[in-house]
This record gives structure tokens, sequence and C-alpha cells, in this order.
């Protein structure tokens, strides 16, 4: 092997990979963004003798360094641990799984047959990225074509794993044209050996266009407000009293708000406790707190059919014969424990208070990674927002209850990237889904932009109408197929209005979640053994 081959191919994927991704690349690139990676795995095949099987791991963490650092870079504006953790260490957790790949393919008897390692390998990482406590799926291979909803709509049926299968299985048929090609088949690019390629990378493509072209939502109209009160997390959040935060926030409601408005949406922990006067908000007692007062003699006043979906940093003491979790903190000044929380809430004109915890808790921002381990060092997990710190969460995904048939789900920030997770609010009666977050923690860069469009994709995974309330932007409303309405300016105070469509329909992927992304945790599970168990036969 040449040498620059070996220094160029990688660089090509990383590029290729960064050229794709979302907000403004041409995902088709995805589709031949691992062939370079796999010419260098042959290599490695053919030269097995002079080369060791971890050598591969080498040779293409370049290329995952490279994709990681193009477009995840923006976390550097929040924190300096994001940054490593999404770039150099999930490089290396890549690199490992290409490692993985290569390891069976070398040992399994048919060479050929080790290509469904690379399938199994790679989505059965992703799969874990959605469910430890180093999550980040944020550069799953399914997200690519998050600003093309129109060629995803089958992913109602598969999710975002869907979409990595069939980058992966393309990224495949490409590379063994190529290959022949390359060993002097010359037959390998004819219109017959390119069929298969085309059909494979196109049917999808044109039943998503169908889909797309054809489908219509059922009438089901609520007219919802979304509020876009721009309050800057590093200069203002913290230090503007709450009660100065909820008055602006009204002022800006009342601008779009009628008497024909069902629901008024304001984003991700708007609401924050003063530590300098003691007003903290505990959930032990709410029914007399300033800040909830103010929403109901002020809004639900006015406006007293509204349902208000806010965020606010909530805390809540455990008595003495209570069951303490293993997220709560001990009082530094006095005995006890107690919990925080990033929590959505849901005023109506009732004495009623719907609320729900953000569960997909951020790595090393709202979760301390391992506490079994890593506990003591919980509190000084880094501030990206809300409250921080190790958070408490809610066991089960319970939606905001309306009446007999319109239930909410309430997604706080880093949860919608999560589809399985939305898809447990949809199974439990959600037929609308309200995001609220913030995400002027990474500047006007492509972070905050990759995020919203995640979000269509969990309106195409759960054909349920979404109401985006993002602090700075971009707040929005997005439709049953995964088209974005009304996008607000990124830093810009705005208010939006809409009539959105609810749906009681369960998707296919609703009803059995990642079921792609599990069959591959057991095909891996068994390829492995095959070669683990081919390799000792060869030995003896």
């Amino acid at each position: 092997m040449r040498k620059s081959f070996l220094i160029f191919m990688p660089v090509i994927s990383g590029l290729l990979l960064s050229l794709a991704w979302p907000a403004n690349g041409f995902p088709l690139l995805l589709f031949v963004a691992f062939v370079p990676l796999l010419l260098i795995e042959e290599q490695f095949i053919l030269n097995r003798t002079k080369n060791h099987s971890f050598g591969i791991f080498f040779r293409v963490i370049p290329a995952f360094v490279i994709w990681n650092t193009l477009t995840t870079w923006w976390i550097y504006n929040s924190t300096l641990f994001g940054v490593v953790m999404a770039v150099l260490i999930n490089s290396v957790f890549m690199s490992l799984t290409f490692w993985l790949f290569h390891y069976m393919r070398r040992n399994i008897k048919n060479p050929d047959r080790g290509y469904l390692g690379l399938i199994f390998a790679w989505i059965s990482f992703e799969f874990l990225h959605h469910h430890w406590d180093l999550n980040w799926p944020w550069l799953s291979l399914g997200n690519g074509f998050s600003a093309w909803p129109w060629w995803i709509q089958w992913y109602e049926f598969t999710g975002i794993f869907g979409g990595s299968l069939w980058i992966m299985i393309v990224n495949i048929m490409i590379f063994k044209l190529i290959s022949q090609r390359l060993s002097g088949n010359t037959k390998s690019l004819h219109i017959k050996a390119l069929l298969p390629v085309a059909a494979v990378m196109l049917i999808p493509a044109g039943v998503s266009l169908v889909m797309y072209y054809t489908f219509s939502e059922n009438q089901a109209p609520v007219n919802v407000v979304v509020v876009q009160p721009n309050i800057d997390p590093y200069d203002e959040q913290y230090e503007i009293p709450a009660d100065l935060v909820i008055e602006h926030a009204t002022k800006l409601a009342m601008t779009k708000a009628d008497s024909l408005t069902d629901f008024i949406v304001f984003p991700e922990s708007m609401v924050q406790p003063n530590w300098s006067s003691g007003m903290m908000i505990w959930e032990n007692d709410l029914d007399d707190h300033p800040t909830i007062n103010m929403f109901r003699r002020g809004l639900l006043t006015t406006f007293p059919n509204v349902g208000i979906v806010t965020g606010y940093s909530t805390y809540r003491s455990y008595g003495p014969d209570e069951v303490v979790p293993s997220t709560a903190r001990q009082f530094k000044y006095e005995e006890g424990y107690y919990d925080a929380y990033n929590t959505a809430f849901l005023f109506r004109n009732s004495p009623d208070l719907q609320r729900t915890h953000k569960s997909k808790l951020t790595p090393g921002v709202e979760l301390m990674p391992f506490p079994w381990l890593l506990k003591p060092l919980g509190d000084f997990a880094i501030d990206l927002g809300g409250t921080v710190g190790q958070l408490g969460t809610d066991a089960e995904r319970i939606p905001y209850t309306i009446n007999d048939t319109l239930k909410i789900a309430p997604i706080i920030c880093y949860e919608s990237v999560y589809g399985e997770f939305v898809a447990g609010f949809v199974r439990n009666g959600a037929n609308m889904i309200f995001v609220i977050t913030n995400d002027g923690w990474w500047g006007n860069t492509p972070g905050h932009r990759q995020h919203m469009q995640f979000s269509s994709v969990r309106a195409i995974e759960t054909r349920r109408s979404i109401a985006r309330s993002a602090n700075t932007g971009i707040s929005c409303f997005i439709n049953q197929r995964g088209d974005v309405m009304q996008p607000t300016p990124y830093w810009k105070t705005a208010v939006i209005s809409q009539t959105i469509n609810a749906n009681d329909k369960i998707t296919f992927y609703v009803k059995y979640g990642d079921y792609i992304a599990r069959g591959s945790v057991l095909g891996l599970v068994l390829l492995l053994l095959i070669s683990i168990s081919q390799r000792l036969q060869r030995k003896r």
C-alpha cells in the first residue's frame, strides 16, 4: 500500500461525511462517504500477514476526527468538555467500530459475508449512543437526510436506523463495483452491474416522494402561539429576575394570542431561581409560588381557555422517610437531600398543574456519566443552560392530558434527538408534540440549525405536528410530513402563531420502535461469535 493512499483516503472520507451533513450539506454524498475507508480495509485484508488487525484503527481515525470536528465544532462555544467528548472520544468509538468490522471480516471464512459486520457494528454503535451515559446520537447516519424530508417519508416505518441501513448498504455496493474495477473486471461499471445500486438508492427515494406528495393530514385543528423571548443565556438569563422575564414573555405572547388560541408555548428553562434572594422553585410547594401565580393571574385571566407550556428550573427535597434516588444531591449546610430538574409545566385554568422532567440528559452538562464511578464529581458538571449538575428524571413518558382526544408530548431540548424516546409519549397517547429548547449556548453556528432539523425527523417518524419554541431561535412549526413552517430568525425576539393538526394514528415505527437497531445488535453478537469460533478453528 502506498503511504499516500493511506493518508488521502481517510481525508476524502472525512470530507465527504462533513460535506453531506446538515444544515447546509448535500446528503447524497453519504452514499459514497465510506467507500475510501472500505478500500483501505480491503488492502488490509489482502495484506493481512503484513498488517496487524488493530492497525486499521489508526488508519481510519483521521476520517472520523475530520467528520466530528467539521460538524460539531460549535460545541466549543459552550464547553471544552463537550468538544473532547463529541470530537475526540466519539472519533475513537467510531474507529473502534470500524476495527471490529475488520476483525470479523478478517477471521470469518467468507470475507464477503463480513460486510454484514459493518452494518451490524455501525448500527449497534449508533444504538448504544442512544442509551448509555455517554449518549451522543447527533451523528447517526440516518440524521443526515433531516433537511430533505421528501426523501425519508418511509422513516415512519423504520426510524433513523432505516436511513443508516440504507446508507451502509449503498456504500458497500458501490465499493464492490469500484473494487472489481480496480482488480481488472471491465464489466463492473456496465449498465447491468450498476442497476442494482441504482435500484437500492432510488426506489426508497421514489417511494418517499410518492408518500410526500400524496400525504394529507386529518383535520383536527389546534391554534398555537410560540414565543421566542431571546434572552441571552450567558449574560441575562440568570441575572434578570424571574418576574421580569415572565412579564417580558407575556407581553410578547399578547401580540399574537386571542380568544381562539389553544396553547402558548415558551422555551426551555425560561423561569430560573434567584439564588441571591433565596427564591427557589420547590416542587414540594408550588401552589403559592410567585412565578406560578404570575401565569395564573396574567395570561390565564385574559385567556381562560388557553394552555401555557413553559420551562422552569425546579427542585424537590426529600423527607427523612422518603426513598432518595441516586440522582439526589446532599444539602451543603444542612441535613437532607434534594433533586434538581429541568422541568416543563402545563398551566391551565384549573388547580391541576401538569409537569414533566427532562429525562434524556446531556452528558457532562446535566448528567455525570457512570455515577457509580464518578458520583463525587456530579456537582462539577458543566453549565450549559437550565439547572446544571446531575439532574433528576422521569421514569415514564407521560403526556399532558387536555381531554380524551388531545394529549401533548412535552419534549425538552436534547430529547428531540431521540426517536424512540419521543415515540414513547406517542404510544402513551400524545397526538401533538411541543419542543421547548434553549440553543443560545452554541451561538449562530450549524448547531442550532441541525437541532431544529432533527425535529423534522421526529414529525415523520410519529406523524405528529410539532410546535417548537427556542429561546434564541430557531422557533418554528413542523407539519406531519416534516416541512418546517415559519422558522424565526436566530437571535431575534419573535412571536409566531399557526393552526396545526392533532393526529391519533400510530405509525409502524411508534408501535415497534428501533427494531432495526435491536436486530443489528443480535446480528453483531452472532457474527462476532462465528468469527471468533472460526479463528480458533484455524489456530487448531
